[in-house]
């Protein structure tokens, strides 16, 4: 918010700068009652939370794996159906099966509360823009929530169980069992899903940046190679080592960007029409 535009609002709202702090203070006191009651409700739910949806990644029965044996068998190539997840996950700190309860629990609670969180949010933000800002930003709660539920379910349903299949199947050697902790399951699977959910806001942050004039449909364009060499470097630091993984995230990453440059697009024409119309 520019310094003048902030003065003017002060004195039109008769809101201080104090004022501001303190309505930013219960935005921030609703989210965070939001997240720990659904937390709450995650922690009390212990058996679905667990047994259904954390742990669902490390069973042969989850919906992945069953889809991946139905197109195996249309297909008639058998080793896309997994039927073995060689791995079990221990506890080895005596606090371990506690505090990953706590964190998973957090982590759904926040999940779970994103579209009101952001709504608090954009209540605070939206305010200090233009009408017309505001109204080009209509809508943004609802597409902002959108691709991040699209993205944790990419990450959970796609990404999660395939990284989940090659890690348990990746040996140094026929002896080496693995036995995995609990703690680097849940954190793994956690930033997977966590990833994809940030990494498919793409298409946003073009638009933001478009609608402020900070970037354009050429210079998007003309980037192009540089954005695909640092959509596979970002999907090779998420992902494990596998070719598949990396790919499998980097593929709808690349159709978000190019659906990025189609927003530009029309957001420069809508510019031109508007300049064109105030002209006339």
């Amino acid at each position: 918010m520019a310094l003048d535009q902030y003065r003017e609002e002060e004195e039109e709202d008769g809101m201080s700068f104090l004022d501001h702090l303190e309505q930013l203070r219960w935005h921030l006191v609703r989210s965070i009652a939001a997240v720990l009651i659904f937390s709450v409700l995650a922690f009390l739910s212990k058996s679905f939370v667990f047994g259904q949806v954390i742990l669902g990644p490390s069973k042969v029965d989850f919906f992945t794996y069953r889809m991946l044996c139905k197109v195996s068998d249309a297909l008639g190539i058998p080793a896309l159906c997994i039927q073995e997840l060689p791995f079990i996950l221990q506890s080895r700190q005596m606090t371990g099966q506690f505090s990953m309860h706590m964190t998973s629990s957090l982590v759904v609670g926040l999940i779970v509360a994103f579209p009101y969180v952001f709504w608090e949010v954009w209540r605070f933000i939206s305010p200090g823009l233009y009408s017309k800002e505001r109204n080009a930003a209509r809508g943004a709660v609802f597409f902002v929530s959108l691709l991040f539920f699209m993205g944790a379910a990419f990450g959970y349903y796609i990404l999660s169980p395939l990284s989940i299949n090659f890690l348990s199947h990746y040996r140094l050697d026929p002896s080496i069992a693995n036995e995995f902790d609990i703690t680097s399951y849940i954190s793994t699977l956690v930033m997977l899903v966590l990833a994809s959910a940030v990494m498919f806001q793409l298409p946003v942050v073009i638009y933001f940046l478009s609608m402020s004039g900070l970037v354009s449909a050429a210079m998007l364009k003309s980037y192009r190679r540089h954005a695909v060499v640092t959509i596979l470097v970002l999907s090779a630091v998420i992902t494990p080592p596998d070719v598949i993984s990396q790919l499998l995230i980097a593929m709808p990453i690349l159709v978000l960007y190019e659906a990025g440059i189609m927003i530009a697009k029309r957001l420069e024409r809508r510019r031109r029409e508007e300049r064109a119309a105030e002209d006339y």
